[in-house]
């Protein structure tokens, strides 16, 4: 899931939401329209934002359900849930896909490997109430659209409340009931303002409830409030002992994630370390900085394509937002009108809902496009520059080996230090006494230890190369010595190819014809001499020189840039992708010149190369006969309206060595992917080419798949899987497993070895203890790092009717993870969902247009 997504407000009372304030909009007027950027006026910059309303979730369509695939009984009562997409915090709950599959019911668990000791960052939940929780809806009018103001004025009435309640700004929660189904009472605002305050009795929640799942989340964000923690989307952070790093301006505020679920024993608090990366300059900041660098006629593109796409955060509710565009005709004098009808002006709006003041009354307003859309919600979001404080990352800070590396001492935890961090929220929860009445008060109480359980490292494989098997250290899970001058499986001819470099990049050129001819004759490769072309360091020089001299019989291109253009870059990867249909390969001189790794440099490089061409690198052996695995992932792209790009992946032959790629373009912010029975088909027409039969097992794994999407998922592309199956003809019926794959987890396994605490080694796997009773799941642990602690990959199987048992799925998905060609080592996930991310990537970055189907049985995108 985005950070974007994870910055989501929930829980919020519906908002009315402002209209983009430019020329001819319907209910704006123009008080001041700004048609250049002024100095600000005197004065600090503020810190605030615009709270959003909350987004809806994606319905399923229950006519392509696959029979079987439902939600639990009495989860369709959640209302609590349905609000600011608290299914996302709720993590799917409700979605029960394990009782679909039949040969699971009794174990999901797999036997093969050793056991190994874990110790993981869980806390069992000890007690918990037992008495009706009673759920109320809480409105205000006129409209409040600050969490903490309308909490401040429902708390004035504390008496009716009593001491023990929760309320996240709309649903309010009460182990005792109200008199009255419908309560109305009144509070004032600081400026005297008199509200009515309407409480609505729902529901009435049993301690077996499912709802009672988010109730404890509720409670416990609300401890940590109590602890001064601040609430930045999900996630709690301390801004009282913040990690300045001031060479860099830059600001990390330390904090936790948090999540309690129902496992399979036990519900348990799941928390990790979490790091908020802030810069100290507001929006306005940045731009006045910009307008001081850049030509003044060039200034807005420059300024917009510098921003858009970031992450902004207003502090004073803690929140972040997505930047979409920049309306330079609009200014804080403009004016929207309000649900109620009247109209007010941006600059009052944030006096009288937020208290703060705007200073540059000149400055252009900042677009954020909602997620998703709502009755109360038929416009974009406005910010304030002024307001807003940027997050994160640059992609010269990113690049900044230095930058990178001052963070990592702060933010990259040994196993070690990372339990010590996790064990102090446990510190900090049993020192407060306020916090334990609370806890007390609620009749809750958590374990003072992490969990500690076992799971199993199934066996290393072996890596199969050029007729050859290798070995390799199960520990750092890397085969590059091993195999390094071992001949590959297939290798294309480097005959016919392109080299275009720039003047004064003709000794890197040179450099790099004599490391390929000294190191591919030992992978088996034959090559030739390059026709070099010298061409100016401009992209219309090189898109000339390409249409001038690719032919049909050219076998790829290579191209040597001087220095970082990402337009250059584009331009030559969207003709050779979609006009020209040639593999192609670029790279920087500087990585060329470095004597002391050309020959590693050059070794990598020509394996890629072949990979392009449609050559075969290594395998490992794939018991399973007549099988075919597909990878599907998605990518947002951000420049060409916010299309999504999803990428599908499948493999062609046994060994896994051969893919069939496509990629399909979406609509604005759509993750479910439309094409999906399109691009099956296709795959199964080239597996029909390459085996002269169709497949008679299919597993699927699908990535990019966020937290409140699997019903969809469920509900609409596993049923366009089936629905494309039932299409090939009567008679075929193949087996299909489709997997969700995750990478964004908060679960950590440290291993205890020798006393002390280390990563577990690579094959780890764990389906026990912290799995999901509702789901046929497990992690693998299957990478292994050098700094820091690794993190499990989490496997949901959603769909299945081939009976494979656990251990082949788990065995099989660690196989697939040693068979990505871009790197000699294992890693985080399958390889079909790195090919979709690599593909995805490419397309969305890059090409915003569908690949050439020409080029669809290479990985033309490593």
């Amino acid at each position: 899931m985005t950070g974007r997504a994870r910055a989501r407000a929930r829980g919020k009372a519906p908002v009315q939401a402002m209209p983009i304030p430019s020329v001819g909009a319907a209910s704006v007027q123009q008080t001041s329209p700004s048609q250049e950027l002024k100095l600000p006026a005197a004065g600090e910059p503020g810190s605030r934002g615009r709270q959003r309303g909350p987004p809806i979730q994606p319905q399923g369509r229950d006519e392509r359900k696959p029979e079987g695939l439902q939600i639990s009984a009495g989860f369709q009562e959640l209302s609590i849930a349905d609000r600011g997409g608290r299914r996302r915090d709720i993590h799917d709950l409700g979605v029960n896909t394990r009782q679909t599959i039949e040969h699971v019911q009794e174990s999901k668990t797999g036997i093969s490997g050793a056991k190994i000791k874990l110790i993981s960052n869980y806390y069992r939940m000890l007690s918990r109430p037992q008495w009706v929780l009673y759920q109320y809806r809480v409105d205000y009018s006129p409209n409040m659209e600050g969490r903490n103001l309308r909490s401040a004025l429902l708390f004035q009435h504390h008496e009716l409340l009593g001491k023990t309640h929760a309320f996240d700004g709309s649903i309010l929660l009460m182990p005792r009931q109200l008199e009255n189904k419908v309560t109305k009472v009144f509070a004032n605002t600081r400026n005297g303002e008199k509200v009515q305050i309407t409480i609505n009795l729902t529901n009435e929640l049993p301690p077996s409830s499912p709802t009672c799942l988010q109730f404890y989340n509720i409670i416990f964000r609300r401890i940590l409030k109590m602890l001064n923690f601040q609430q930045i989307g999900r996630n709690f952070y301390n801004s009282d002992n913040p990690i300045n790093i001031s060479e860099h301006r830059l600001m990390v505020w330390p904090g936790f994630t948090s999540s309690i679920l129902q496992y399979e024993e036990n519900i348990m608090l799941c928390t990790d370390v979490s790091y908020k990366i802030l810069r100290s300059e507001t929006v306005l900041d940045f731009m006045y900085n910009l307008y001081q660098r850049a030509e003044e006629q060039r200034f807005r593109d420059t300024c917009a394509k510098e921003l858009t796409g970031l992450i902004i955060l207003t502090k004073y509710n803690n929140r972040t937002y997505r930047i979409d565009d920049i309306d330079w005709d609009g200014n804080p004098q403009c004016t929207f009108r309000k649900a109620d009808g009247s109209e007010i002006s941006l600059v009052d709006y944030y006096k009288t809902q937020y208290n703060q003041e705007i200073t540059d009354l000149n400055q252009p307003v900042l677009i954020s496009q909602p997620k998703r859309r709502s009755s109360t919600m038929q416009g974009p979001l406005i910010l304030i520059p002024e307001l807003c404080f940027l997050t994160g990352l640059t992609d010269k800070m990113r690049t900044d080996f230095k930058v990178m590396k001052d963070l990592s001492t702060h933010t990259r935890l040994s196993p070690e230090q990372r339990q010590r961090e996790i064990g102090r929220l446990s510190k900090y929860i049993q020192g407060d006494d306020n916090v334990q009445k609370e806890l007390r008060d609620w009749g809750l109480s958590f374990d003072h230890n992490l969990l500690s359980f076992s799971g199993r490292v199934v066996q290393p494989e072996k890596i199969l190369q050029g007729g050859n098997v290798f070995d390799y250290n199960p520990q750092i899970a890397d085969w590059t010595r091993e195999t390094r001058g071992a001949p590959v499986i297939c290798a294309k001819p480097l005959e016919n190819w392109l080299l275009l470099y720039p003047p004064r990049s003709c000794d890197a050129a040179n450099t790099l014809l004599q490391c390929l001819f000294k190191v591919t004759p030992s992978l088996g490769i034959r090559m030739t001499e390059a026709i070099m072309i010298e061409v100016d360091d401009r992209t219309e020089a090189y898109l000339k020189a390409l249409q001038q001299c690719v032919t049909p019989q050219t076998n790829i291109v290579f191209c040597v840039f001087s220095s970082v253009r990402k337009d250059k870059y584009d331009a030559i990867k969207k003709y050779l992708c979609t006009d020209c249909p040639v593999p192609s390969q670029c790279v920087l001189a500087r990585t060329l010149g470095k004597p002391q790794t050309a020959i590693t440099v050059a070794t990598k490089i020509a394996l890629q190369m072949n990979c392009k061409m449609g050559g075969e690198l290594w395998s490992v052996e794939i018991p399973l006969k007549q099988l075919m695995v597909v990878g599907i992932d998605c990518y947002h792209d951000t420049l060409s309206g916010r299309h999504s790009v999803a990428a599908f992946v499948a493999s062609l032959n046994q060994t896994m060595t051969r893919w069939f790629s496509r990629c399909v373009i979406q609509g604005r912010g759509q993750e479910i992917v439309d094409g999906l029975k399109t691009c099956l088909r296709s795959a199964l027409r080239d597996w029909f080419k390459w085996n002269k039969a169709l497949p008679s097992r299919i597993i699927v794994y699908r990535d990019g798949v966020g937290d409140g999407q699997l019903n969809t998922l469920v509900n609409y592309e596993v049923p366009q899987l089936l629905e494309c199956l039932r299409t090939i003809g009567t008679d075929y019926n193949p087996r299909i497993t489709v997997i969700v794959v995750k990478k964004r987890v908060h679960s950590r396994f440290f291993a205890e070895v020798g006393g002390g605490l280390k990563n577990p080694p690579p094959g780890t796997v764990v389906d026990t203890e912290i799995t999901r009773p509702e789901w046929y799941d497990f992690f693998i642990v299957s990478q292994a790092v050098k700094d820091g602690c690794v993190a499990p990959t989490h496997y949901n199987v959603i769909y299945d009717n081939s009976k494979m048992k656990p251990d082949h799925v788990q065995r099989l998905t660690y196989k697939l993870c040693h068979v990505y060609y871009n790197w000699t080592g294992v890693i985080r996930v399958p390889a079909p969902c790195q090919y979709a991310h690599k593909l995805a990537f490419l397309v969305g970055q890059s090409i915003h247009r569908e690949p050439n189907l020409l080029l669809s049985d290479r990985l033309f995108y490593l």
